[in-house]
């Protein structure tokens, strides 16, 4: 079975690696001349790291990552806990795999070792994609013409292939805009801070944890926004991430003021699709459901298609791929539909106004916590279980 891969991010690697894992042999095309993952903090819940597992990856990306013991939800002006959720071995023990926060270049830089040198087009942006009833073909920019028995598209929120699968179709602005930067572990010693804390205010909400064995602190800061930017290297104006946060806690706004280089981006979703596949094509990971990172399972929805997909092809016989595909939508379309929702949800909520609907929210994540230790945010952990 030959398979292309477009896109060498998180889902595109790791499609790579799962399909090689049921027998395929893969290309893998991307658009960069080298391997590259801008960004920051990437958080990685159990279902993904159940297919780390999988991949013979997890004990290199958890080398390289930070195990927080809770997560704290606090209030914006003064920084009192609201509630504490589980993580650490409790999640471990209760949902078989560890929950991890790592900085992207080093989940890339694990699963880039990983895939097999020969099979890598850098380089190389994709034009076109078709097919006819025994090939799918990926066109380059050079002209080339690569055949496969199937493509797999995982070219991101602003995916091409999408649009030349099921026509003109724009990402849509959330209208929230993140503030992200990194600071070394000694530069915010002196403020005791929570190892995963997520701060709720009034069209804001503030989100912090360790990566790369606790020497980074990752920071997001999010605002309500008409407009901004989808770009990971626009910078921030120099102190326009401490207006934002006028009035807020002490320890918030002393973050952002040590933070060196602080980035601004839109964020942007991807509407449901009814289905990611037409014959022997489908998409993967932000191409087909983009959703904003307010449950931090933007990677963890890619990493799981990624093994999905390979399930559905293991054993399959080239005339056969339609119906893998198929299958593998089948499986994943709901799911990933469903946290898309979830976040969208959950966004509203961190963001609600002081008084009546704060307090309500506050008292139900309270409750939660009665009921499931591990938090709302848990839901998706289980899905695939089985994988």
């Amino acid at each position: 079975m030959r398979a292309i891969v477009v896109g060498a991010g998180i889902g595109g690697l790791t499609a790579t690696l799962s399909l090689r894992r049921a027998g395929c042999d893969v290309t893998l095309v991307e658009q960069l001349p080298r391997f590259t993952e801008i960004g920051a903090g990437i958080q990685l819940a159990p279902n993904a790291t159940r297919v780390l597992r999988r991949l013979d990856l997890l004990d290199m990306v958890a080398a390289q990552s930070t195990r927080p013991s809770h997560l704290s939800f606090r209030t914006w002006s003064d920084g009192a806990e609201i509630v504490r959720y589980a993580l650490g071995r409790e999640a471990e023990d209760g949902f078989g795999a560890p929950y991890l926060q790592v900085h992207r270049a080093d989940l890339q830089q694990v699963l880039a070792a990983a895939v097999l040198p020969h099979s890598v087009h850098l380089n190389t942006a994709v034009v076109g994609i078709d097919q006819d009833d025994e090939c799918a073909y990926v066109t380059t920019a050079s002209g080339e013409r690569l055949g496969a028995d199937l493509v797999v598209a995982a070219d991101g929120v602003r995916s091409a292939a999408r649009q030349w699968l099921f026509g003109a179709d724009e990402a849509v602005f959330s209208h929230t805009a993140a503030y992200r930067a990194l600071l070394p572990a000694d530069e915010v010693a002196d403020l005791d801070l929570s190892d995963y804390a997520l701060w709720l205010g009034p069209d804001r909400h503030f989100v912090h944890y360790w990566v790369r064995r606790g020497e980074l602190l990752n920071v997001v800061a999010v605002v309500r926004a008409e407009a901004a930017q989808e770009s990971w290297t626009a910078r921030a104006e120099p102190g326009e991430q401490l207006r934002e946060f006028d009035g807020w806690d002490s320890r918030v706004l002393s973050v952002l003021d040590r933070a060196g280089q602080v980035f601004r981006y839109g964020i942007h979703t991807r509407s449901p699709l009814a289905r990611w596949n037409i014959g022997r094509i489908t998409l993967l990971g932000d191409s087909a459901h983009a959703m904003v990172p307010f449950q931090a399972q933007g990677a963890a929805q890619a990493i799981v298609d990624a093994a999905v997909l390979g399930d559905a092809l293991a054993g399959t016989k080239p005339a056969e791929v339609p119906a893998a595909l198929d299958r593998y939508a089948l499986r994943r379309i709901s799911a990933a539909t469903s946290v898309q929702a979830s976040s969208a949800r959950a966004g509203h909520d961190y963001h609600l106004p002081d008084g009546p609907e704060a307090q309500a929210r506050n008292a139900r994540l309270v409750a939660y916590a009665a009921e499931n230790r591990f938090g709302p945010h848990s839901a998706s952990w289980a899905v695939d279980v089985g994988l």
